[in-house]
């Protein structure tokens, strides 16, 4: 009798640390200012890529993935809790947890809270890149999200190398620049020296040594921000004098409101066509850098045999302007600086394409669904899990999007993109043909023959910012504070 009680016993405690091992990791890997067009996955046949290729063959690749706000602060605190921008009114450099409250929980502290090792290194909340990680500071980071926070601090602009400004500098006197510009650095030395390169080596090192309990673990690389610095070797790949500039058209700003003229343009950067060449090479060379690092990771998590109990999420803050329509960098709601790479591999499940409209707000439902985690009814993401069974499944029939202190508008369905300036309109209005002009060259809200349209998106816009601002947060609105 004994013997059969004790066999009970233990195999109950056998039982009990299966059931736990079960349970899926996370392995949440972000990049800053990626564009969806510069990997080989998503059509790019220059830039090489060949890490994060490997995963969208392995996993869910959507195609129609966009960000809340092409700004890396509000777009990761929109991410990282679950509520659009306008919902909490968080448009700037922050983390977003004043304005959700202290009682709300974020993605990874939803996981932290329930028996997750979490840690995050680098930049997931808001960084300022240089500043923040030559200083290896913490930034806009959100101390409740994380049992364990790591920085990873680098030179940056100022790293010994080959230097270039290509923006404002059209007389070639000043070799390089601090601060949000594109200086480039052909740098001296191996991936080691820069940050990106020791997010890695960290992120190696903690899946090691968490690999026998349940974690999520949050990778942040800044690359491709700029400034756009790598190791001199991986320049090789992309001679300037081949890289092709973006069409540019005549007359193409006459259309465009004034703010939707992006705040860098090859005009006001006193850009000539070798610095715009010189820019996406070494574009191409940041992001090709950033890829290797993914593959460091990637390989440890195969090696280390945790490929097939981790959900692996790779995905960008928002796109970025490589001279289309000549703008540069991001901020734009056109389709360059919006929309956004979006991979996730879920253990069991087949690789697939899906192209329906997903936004990086569905992350933080879809992921706690798949853990079997509940989550707060407020959250305003939806979940993409059904995506990973039937990938024709249509999580959504549009996107949302919004920019510029949140008062100007995205609504992207299959057949168009229509921007809003302002609430009223009163700045303008861009209405494109996404199946007929997919580099949005006409605008055609001011055509009499689309004036139905125009009003059909006004009437969707109206009802999805009540949708939106029906929170629960105890935030107020008016007209003047969106």
């Amino acid at each position: 009798m004994m013997f059969k009680f004790l066999t009970l016993i233990i195999g109950f405690c056998i039982f009990s640390t299966n059931a736990q091992q079960k349970k899926p990791n996370v392995l949440f890997i972000i990049s800053d200012d990626l564009t969806a067009t510069a990997l080989g996955s998503y059509g790019n046949n220059i830039c090489k890529t060949p890490n994060i290729d490997q995963l969208a063959s392995e996993g869910t690749k959507f195609t129609s993935a966009y960000s809340q706000y092409p700004v890396c602060g509000p777009s990761r605190a929109s991410l990282m809790s679950g509520y659009y921008p306008n919902a909490t009114t968080t448009f700037g450099y922050v983390s977003g947890r004043k304005n959700i409250g202290p009682n709300r929980k974020t993605f990874s502290q939803l996981f932290k809270e329930n028996g997750y090792y979490t840690a995050r290194v680098s930049k997931i909340y808001h960084m300022g890149v240089p500043i923040d990680i030559e200083k290896g500071s913490n930034g806009q980071d959100d101390k409740a999200s994380w049992i364990e926070r790591f920085n990873s601090q680098g030179n940056e602009w100022r790293t010994k190398g080959e230097a270039e400004l290509v923006q404002n500098n059209p007389d070639g006197k000043i070799e390089r620049k601090g601060g949000n510009v594109m200086t480039i650095v052909k740098a001296e030395g191996n991936d080691l020296v820069h940050s990106d390169g020791k997010t890695a080596k960290k992120a190696v090192e903690l899946l090691k040594k968490h690999k026998n309990e349940p974690f999520f673990l949050a990778i942040g690389f800044v690359r491709p921000h700029v400034p756009f610095v790598a190791p001199k070797s991986y320049f090789t790949s992309y001679p300037f004098e081949k890289m092709i500039v973006p069409e540019k058209v005549k007359g193409d700003w006459n259309d465009i409101p004034t703010r939707g003229i992006n705040y860098v343009t090859t005009v006001n950067g006193e850009m000539s066509l070798e610095h715009e060449q010189k820019a996406i090479a070494a574009y191409y060379a940041s992001v090709e850098f950033m890829d290797n690092q993914v593959g460091k990771v990637l390989h440890t998590l195969k090696k280390e045999g945790l490929d097939d109990n981790t959900i692996v999420i790779f995905t960008s803050d928002h796109g970025y302007h490589l001279g289309e329509h000549q703008f540069w960098m991001k901020q734009s709601l056109h389709e360059e600086s919006v929309k956004v790479p979006l991979i996730i591999k879920v253990p069991g499940k087949k690789p697939a394409v899906c192209n329906s409209f997903v936004e990086l707000l569905d992350l933080y439902p879809t992921i706690a669904e798949i853990a079997g985690l509940k989550t707060s009814k407020h959250l305003q993401g939806k979940s993409l899990k059904k995506t990973f069974d039937n990938p024709t499944y249509q999580v959504r029939d549009m996107s949302f999007s919004v920019s510029l202190g949140g008062d100007v508008y995205l609504l992207r369905t299959s057949k168009w993109a229509y921007i809003q300036y302002t609430e009223d309109a009163s700045e303008g209005v861009e209405l494109f043909d996404m199946i007929n002009d997919p580099k949005q060259y006409n605008n055609l809200a001011k055509n009499p023959k689309y004036k139905k349209v125009v009003i059909q998106f006004q009437k969707k816009l109206k009802n999805k910012l009540k949708e939106v601002r029906n929170n629960d947060l105890g935030i107020s609105y008016n007209n003047n504070n969106n």
